[in-house]
Order: C-alpha cells, then structure tokens, then sequence
C-alpha cells in the first residue's frame, strides 16, 4: 500500500536526520525548501538540510499539528504560516521573497489490475527519442530506465519513465509528441511502465499538480486512486 512516507522518500533523498538534500533523478536539484504530504490516515514531511536548524524546528513544530486529510484538495492547517516563515527567515529580501513558490497535487497508485499493452515497447538509446527534448546520452540507464514507449514511423511518439526512483518504488513520467496527442497513447504507455516496474520488484506511483489537466485526466483513464496529497515550498 502507498503511503506518505513512501511518496517522500521515492521522489527525495533524505539524510539520516530526515533532512532533504537532493532529489532521486539523474540531473539532481536540492529539492524543495519544506514538503508536506497528507493522506487519509497519515502525514509525512521533510525539510531541506540548509534550512538553519532554528527555522526547521518551527517548521517541524507546526508540521506534527497538521492532520491527515480525506478532502486530498484542502491546503495544509498551516500553510500561510510555513509561507510566512519561509519568506520571513529564509528569502528576507524582497527580490528573494518572490522566489518562493507554491506547489500541489495529489499522490497515486495503480490498480491491481492493469491491461498490458500490446505495441508497447522498451527504449534504450536516448537517440531514438528525437521527438522528445532535454534527453541526453547515458540518461537512461543514470535512473530513467525502464522508458517504455509506443512508435510510428520508426521512432517513439508517446514515452513513459522513471521520473524520480528508489530501491522500493518509481514515479511515472510521461510525455507525448505534440503531433500525437489526443489518441490515447499515454494511458496506454504508462500502463506498460507500470507493469515493468512491477516485475523488477518496485511499486509504481503516479503524482501531478490539481492545475495539469491531460496528466490527471491519464490518471482517470487508468483508475488510478489518489492516497494522498503533496504539497511544497520551493525557493
């Protein structure tokens, strides 16, 4: 079963104190300043290493009064006070106050079942993927892997990833061509990613924000069911 925690630490690396120091993707960034996710039955969260010690306290304090949540869209009980602090403590200029950026979303999981795919097929040179930006030589093995993929025309039109990876669990990325959008390929290719995550022994998650309507609207498409809701601080 999915929980809070295991969004956390799939999507972040965390220090032995439970500290944020970078996220689980090749091109790794710091993370966010504070991350916060709530489900029905628990909540978990985690703040960045170079958070001084006496802003991650007041951050934490107010973090263990925050209760699990079935309404997965509701803000945190706090959330005006961990902006508050953050801008206050950490981006005390005004220039840096509107670097501090808000963002949500809920958290999925897949269902037990899941219709394999039949033209889905696995991708292993970042070459092929010429209708896709940003990729780059030796990506995918660095921690993209597997990328499943439906082609036309020799080349893939509608991939699915590991946007972020651990030991335990993997967090889908999906991207569609332009030009083949609309026709039902990124069920499809993330369903196929799915399953391969499955059978290499990690549970594969879903997550995006309340704003990105194609992505939630997959997640629809598959039955996915939203446990919990992530939500973050970012400088």
């Amino acid at each position: 079963m999915s929980t809070p925690d295991l969004h956390l630490s799939t999507l972040l690396v965390l220090n032995d104190e439970g500290r944020i120091v970078a996220t689980r993707e090749p091109e790794a960034t710091r993370g966010p300043l504070f991350g916060l996710v709530r489900s029905a039955t628990s909540c978990a969260w985690a703040i960045r290493a170079d958070v001084p010690n006496d802003v991650a306290r007041e951050l934490d304090c107010f973090a263990r009064e925050e209760p699990p949540t079935f309404n997965l869209r509701d803000a945190p009980l706090h959330a005006e006070r961990y902006v508050s602090l953050l801008k206050s403590r950490i981006a005390p200029s005004q220039t840096a106050v509107t670097k501090i950026r808000q963002s949500d979303g809920p958290a999925f999981e897949f269902p037990d079942s899941l219709a394999p795919s039949v033209d889905a097929v696995v991708v292993q040179d970042e070459g092929l993927l010429r209708n896709f930006r940003g990729w780059v030589a030796g990506e995918i093995d660095a921690g993209r892997a597997p990328v499943l993929a439906i082609v036309e025309h020799g080349y893939p039109v509608s991939i699915c990833f590991c946007a972020r990876r651990s030991e335990v669990a993997a967090e889908a990325g999906v991207d569609t061509a332009e030009a083949y959008r609309g026709r039902g390929y990124a069920p499809r290719v993330t369903a196929a990613w799915a399953l391969a995550i499955r059978k290499s022994g990690r549970i594969p998650l879903y997550s995006t924000s309340w704003t990105n309507h194609a992505s939630l609207a997959v997640a629809r498409k598959l039955g996915l069911v939203a446990y919990a809701s992530s939500w973050g601080l970012s400088d």
